[in-house]
């Protein structure tokens, strides 16, 4: 397996592995695949943080981070998802491998903290904790234990606050 930056030949793959990796119901395409390519239209996918995972030269996962923002500082954070496989490749580590990926590019590229929504028994083995634990506030506190962040070497405690998805996630 390889895992890469997108390009633009992987945007139909992407919306797909989304769509099924997600379905939750026959003929209704789920919410994620489309919010990819809302993102990425709205310039607020961050290109060099939109890897696929490849195999046998097909598009079999993807993950991604989009700019958001901590309080008023739009720099420090990012926000990753969604982290999709397609189901025949779920469960054999294509999800890890990306989650890995990801953070460490986020990390290299001089972020403070990587920000989701998603499973903590998942999401706990790559270093997230609850952000409520970083006075990172979710943007409905409904979401609990589930608003996750993991913090890398350029955070600094005095990055905490209101939590800010895109604008395309309060449309979803």
């Amino acid at each position: 397996m390889l895992i890469r930056r997108e390009t633009p030949a992987d945007r139909a793959a992407i919306h797909t592995v989304h769509a099924e990796a997600f379905r939750r119901e026959e003929g209704v395409t789920p919410v994620e695949a489309p919010l990819v390519d809302e993102l990425r239209a709205e310039g607020d996918l961050i290109n060099a943080l939109s890897l696929v995972a490849v195999r046998e030269g097909t598009v079999i996962g993807h993950v991604c981070c989009s700019r958001a923002r901590i309080g008023e500082d739009t720099t420090v954070a990012v926000g990753l998802g969604p982290l999709g496989v397609l189901p025949a490749h779920q469960k054999s580590g294509v999800g890890s491998a990306l989650v890995h990926a990801v953070v460490a590019a986020a990390d290299a590229l001089g972020h403070g903290v990587v920000v989701l929504l998603g499973n903590p028994a998942y999401y706990s083995r790559f270093g997230f904790v609850t952000a409520s634990d970083l006075s990172i506030t979710a943007p409905d506190p409904r979401w609990g234990a589930h608003f996750q962040a993991r913090t890398l070497a350029a955070y600094e405690p005095t990055q905490a606050g209101a939590f800010e998805y895109a604008p395309a996630f309060s449309r979803i």
